[in-house]
């Protein structure tokens, strides 16, 4: 099967602007519609068989700037059965595509916290999959309630992947993709096509980011659809800082599409579904999963923790206690 993928390059509007979460909330749908029209445009344009469209990293919100988690989570954070994701479902369901894309989101096992959250939205209008970024630097993760958290939902809910009629879908939000363990879990369980909601510099040169989703594919021998914002409306920050460079790349590294600044829709590509299993199925020496040996590493991990579980657990999420906790894992690392 073949089909085409769209990392739909989006501006970003804020809503750090509103008071209330009914003002947010309004902003959220305002953005869904506009959403919907350029998807609706975008599949008119490139064909019907655009059946999978990826939209940036915290597409509907922007980023917290000053706010502290508990203002953040009362404006920001999604309810799970409420009306914003209600509204994406009709939307998908109109447009008859699956959808994927990035949000800040409540849970009612922590309702303390807010998670940054990536989803899969099928075209039966429901929520497939769930991922939560699991290494950010301020923004609460599983990893820091993680007792409670394997407790809740258990292991396997930390690298989900759905199997559809178009591949099996698994989800990295932004940062993730720098730690290439994130990636080799998803493969593990099967995923073909990496899906990362992004909003990272623009840059003409090599970027991070850039190099690890080259990586990531190659070394996992999957498509990575990477869709990065087309700028930031509202926020303090200079607009166009995370902006361009959406990109589809192919299981041996090559970048098949790429975007460069603002709203585009030029990160698109076929999705090649048969000749990456057939490249999965071949032995030989580029067949790299079909190459790991798994328990070269696990002593080496298990001999050491770096970076400590269950911090959240006690303490409140605040700015300063992960700065804290980063400087004693740098303690820990380098002494």
């Amino acid at each position: 099967m073949s089909y085409k993928a769209l990392a739909l390059q989006l501006t970003c509007q804020t809503i750090n602007y509103c008071q209330t979460r009914d003002e947010s909330e309004a902003a959220m749908l305002q953005t869904i519609e506009r959403i919907e029209r350029q998807i609706a445009a975008s599949v008119g344009l490139l064909g019907r068989d655009t059946l999978l469209v990826v939209v940036p990293e915290f597409f509907l919100t922007g980023p917290p700037v000053d706010e502290t988690v508990d203002q953040w989570r009362e404006k920001a954070a999604l309810d799970i059965d409420g009306r914003i994701y209600e509204a994406l479902g009709a939307m998908v369901q109109r447009q008859q595509i699956y959808f994927s894309g990035n949000a800040y989101e409540q849970d009612p096992f922590f309702p303390e916290l807010y998670f940054q959250t990536n989803f899969i939205i099928g075209p039966s209008g429901d929520v497939l999959l769930r991922y939560r970024r699991l290494n950010a630097m301020f923004t609460p993760t599983p990893h820091d309630v993680w007792e409670l958290y394997l407790d809740a939902y258990g292991y396997d809910s930390l690298f989900p992947v759905v199997k559809t009629n178009i591949g099996n879908l698994a989800c990295i939000t932004s940062e993730d993709i720098l730690f290439p363990e994130v990636a080799r879990c998803l493969a593990m369980r099967g995923a073909e096509v990496l899906i990362h909601s992004t909003a990272e510099i623009g840059s003409p040169l090599l970027t991070q980011k850039n190099i690890a989703k080259q990586a990531r594919a190659i070394e996992n021998m999957a498509y990575v659809v990477s869709a990065n914002s087309g700028g930031i409306l509202g926020s303090v920050l200079p607009g166009n800082t995370t902006d361009g460079g959406s990109k589809i790349i192919d299981p041996r590294g090559t970048v098949l599409a790429e975007a460069a600044y603002g709203e585009s829709i030029v990160a698109n590509a076929d999705i090649d579904l048969a000749a990456l299993r057939e490249f999965r199925q071949r032995p030989a020496a580029g067949n790299l999963l079909a190459r790991q040996r798994l328990e070269l590493y696990t002593e080496s991990y298990n001999q050491r923790v770096v970076f400590p579980p269950n911090t959240l657990l006690s303490q409140p999420a605040e700015r300063q206690h992960f700065m804290r906790t980063q400087q004693d894992v740098i303690k820990k690392l380098y002494s």
